[in-house]
This record gives structure tokens, sequence and C-alpha cells, in this order.
């Protein structure tokens, strides 16, 4: 194809699909290469003496499908393409050019389904093309917010698509008398589906929008609903965020009135907190890249094009992760307590053993319930998560960061494989966060609405020790050894 600059590939194996293609081979007279591209004079489709230049097109068809032909010639379409329009649509337009399939077929362009969102919203969606022949520019969006629209999406064959009512090839404007849209023939039209259906039934206009102030009683029940919704949601949302500050203050006081053990020092609660604000910050920014038509990510990337925000966001949260996770290495380098603490986060047998007992009770299958291990596997699950998905979001997100880098110094591949890790891997965290973590200091009933621990360091003694093991004792410091003279060394 190639060769003979032929701007089409594998055109013989895609009439090899068409209905013309398996009628010729049933021996039915179906059309060949030669019946629309001519035996010996033939053309390019550019060239106005080509049986397959634009405007002849619907002649070339037309030696066949007669009737049609004569149909289509007295259409909107075919009165344009008359008058030398390029941009009217003609027969390879909606049906394609060598793989012509039934319309009974699936893939087809004109299969019932794919009518309203392939065929017609071909030409009629496009912006473009609406500004130049100035025609309305809702028709295709219209159509996909109403009902008839919604079905066809979901997968509905029977809900009426742009052909069931504006007709196939006898397509007329609706000041026509003879267009199944003008005004006496819409009950006719929608009396197809809608059996009955009366003249004012087709009162009104049919391609509507809430948003078009000309049809005033839809527009302004529109607005009626986006002062209530929010106003009828917001009362309720404050009131049960009054509700529940103050019922969570009263168990905050009623928990800090009892014994307390500290679980978080002051130092692990602010390496908790940047850790908790940095995450957030990446997850929403990260996001917004991958999803900018979301309405969560617009505050964000509304302002690209004056300032790159998302980005300088993104890349500071990540710099503050790292800084949290130096903090905490520093941390246990420096403090020997927090070291022996650390130790109960390195997996065990134990934790095996308490996780089955776990889940023997929650099935029914053991009647007490299990007490845990001050560290237990739950936290220990928590805690080398974020260890793994920091090392590893630290590392793709580097090479993303640093492409000049990357570009000079690696392979093609090296950046695509980094870019989806660092996308695959944000879904698991942030799941692994909602669903896992979001748990046990929130959604857990025990906990419920919220573990304060992270702000105060400390958590009920009560509480804590009808569920927990009691914590083994630390190893005494090894004695000090004397020098002589009674001097310590």
């Amino acid at each position: 194809m190639r060769q003979f600059g032929m701007p089409v590939a594998r055109p013989r194996e895609s009439y090899a699909q068409s209905v013309h293609a398996m009628a010729l081979a049933d021996g039915q007279g179906g059309a060949s290469c030669a019946d629309c591209h001519g035996a010996h004079a033939i053309f390019r489709g550019a060239d106005p003496r080509s049986n397959i230049f634009r405007f002849r097109v619907p002649d070339t068809c037309g030696r066949c499908h007669t009737e049609i032909r004569r149909t289509y010639g007295e259409s909107v379409h075919g009165q344009a393409i008359a008058r030398g329009v390029t941009g009217a649509a003609v027969c390879t337009d909606c049906h394609g050019e060598h793989a012509v399939l039934s319309p009974a077929d699936r893939a087809s362009p004109v299969y019932s389904a794919n009518v309203s969102t392939e065929a017609c919203s071909r030409c009629h969606a496009d912006e473009r093309l609406n500004a130049r022949y100035n025609l309305p520019a809702d028709r295709v969006l219209s159509y996909q917010e109403s009902y008839h629209g919604l079905s066809a999406r979901a997968g509905s064959l029977r809900v009426a698509n742009c052909a069931s009512c504006h007709g196939v090839h006898n397509i007329l404007p609706s000041s026509d008398p003879r267009s199944t849209v003008a005004p006496a023939n819409l009950a006719a039209t929608c009396g197809k589906c809608h059996p009955g259906a009366g003249t004012r039934f087709a009162i009104g206009p049919v391609h509507t929008s809430p948003e078009d102030a000309s049809n005033r009683a839809v527009y302004w029940i529109r607005w009626f609903y986006l002062i209530l919704i929010p106003a009828t949601v917001g009362f309720m949302f404050l009131h049960n965020l009054l509700d529940l500050i103050k019922k969570a203050r009263l168990r905050f006081l009623a928990q800090r009135s009892r014994p307390q053990l500290l679980r978080m020092t002051l130092n692990e609660r602010w390496q908790h907190l940047l850790l908790l604000v940095s995450f957030f910050v990446l997850v929403w920014t990260g996001f917004a890249l991958r999803y900018p038509e979301s309405f969560w990510a617009q505050p964000i990337v509304a302002w690209e094009e004056r300032w790159p925000a998302r980005a300088w966001l993104h890349r500071g949260a990540a710099v503050v992760m790292l800084a949290a996770a130096a903090l905490h290495l520093l941390y246990l380098a420096t403090n020997p307590a927090a070291r022996r603490r650390w130790r109960n986060f390195l997996p065990r047998w134990a934790d095996w053993t308490e996780f089955r007992q776990r889940l023997a009770f929650n099935l029914g299958l053991r009647q007490t319930l299990p007490r845990l291990s001050e560290m237990s596997y739950v936290e220990k699950v928590e805690y080398w998560a974020v260890v793994w998905g920091t090392a590893l979001m630290a590392l793709t997100g580097l090479v993303l960061w640093s492409t000049d880098f990357a570009l000079r110094n690696l392979t093609k591949w090296v950046l695509d494989v980094a870019a989806v890790i660092h996308y695959y891997e944000a879904i698991l965290a942030t799941l692994a966060i909602v669903v896992w973590h979001f748990y046990s200091v929130l959604f857990d009933p025990d906990q419920y609405p919220m573990e304060w621990t992270w702000i105060t360091g400390t958590t009920d003694a009560e509480h804590w020790s009808a569920r927990r093991k009691p914590a083994a004792p630390e190893a005494p410091p090894p004695p000090r050894k004397e020098k002589e003279g009674g001097a310590e060394e």
C-alpha cells in the first residue's frame, strides 16, 4: 500500500468482511472492486474523474441502490452534496468504505446501538463542522442526556436513536412537510414507539437542555434545585457535624478521665502528622494529573495555564514525606527506647496465630475475642506497607521527576515501568489506607468516631488491656563495670 501511495490500509481484508464480498461469494451479485473503482479508468479518490470522488460517491452507490439514491438525493445531506458542500455526509461516512457491514452487525456504524454514538455524532458532535456550517451544537449532547440517550448508552436496543425520529436516508429539515420531525408529523413519529401519543405529546422543543433559558420551565426548575440541594444537604451536614463534634468531645473527655497508656511519643506524633499531610496532598495532586476533569481536581488543575501549582505541590509533598522518613530513621538511630519498641514491628510466628484466631472469632468459629500483642499484625501490616510504599514511590517518583537525567542515562522502558508502578502503587496505597488503616482508627466500632492517640499520644489503659496481651517486660540494661578505685566505666 505504501509503495503505491494508497491511504487505506488492508482494503482487501476489509472488503472481505463486507456484505458485498459475502453476497459475491454466495453468487448474489455483490459489488466488486471494479463496480466502485472502475475497470480501466481508475483514478485517485481526490480526482474529480474518480468514481469514488466524494461528490460522486452517491451516484456510484446508486448504481445498485437506486431507490436509496433517489431518497438520499432529496435529503438534507443529498441536497448539500449537490450544492458542493464538502462537509455533508455521503454513503461512506455512515456505512464505511470497504468494510460495509450489515445494519444487524454489532460492529457496523449503523447498528442500532451505534447510530447515535458513531454514525451521526461523527459529524454533529464536531465543533468545527458545526461552527463552519452554522449547525446546532447541542444536538448530540442533548440526546445523550435524554432518557433515550441514557438508555442507549446503557445498551438498550429498543430505545429511539437519531434515525428512529429523523429517518435514515430520508432526512429532511423540520420545515419540510414530508419530514418525520415536521410539527404535523411528530405525533405519528413518536407514536411508532409510544402508541396513542397525541398531538399534545409532541408540543414543545425536543432537543432541550436544562441550561437553555428558552425552555423556561425546565430552566427555572433546574435553578430551584441547584439552590435547594446545597441548602438542604448543607443544613443536614452542619447539623450532623455539630452532633458528631459534641459526642466525640464528650467521649474524648470521658476517655481522658480514665487512666492513660502512652502509645506515641511527641516525636512520633510529629512524624505521623508529616506523613499524614504529605500523603493526602500526594494522593490529591497525583490523581488530579490522571483525572483532571474530575470535580475534586478542578481547584488545583485550574491553575495550570498560569502556574503549575499541582506539580509543585506534588513534588513538595514528596519532599516532606521523604523528610518524615529521614526523621524516622534518625529517631531510631538516636533513641534506644525507640529501637527496642521498633523490634516489636518485626514479623513473628505469633502474628499468624493471632490472625487465625481473630478470623475464627469473626466467622463465629471461636467464642472468645482473642487478645492481640502490643504490636499486632494489624499495626505491622500498616507499618511495613508504609515502608514499602514510601520506598517504591520515592524511587519511581525520582525517576519521573528527573526526566532529563533519565532520558540521558536510562532506556525508555525504564521510564514506562516507573510510570506504571507509580500509578498502580498509588492506587494500592490509597485503598490500603482507606480500607485497612481507616477502619482500625476510625470505623472500628471500638474506636468510633476516632482513635485519639495520634493527637494525645495516649489511649485508654483499661480499654487497651482488655484487648491486648500484657507487654513483655523490657530487659534491664547491662550492668556497668566498675574500674579500680570504685569509679564506673
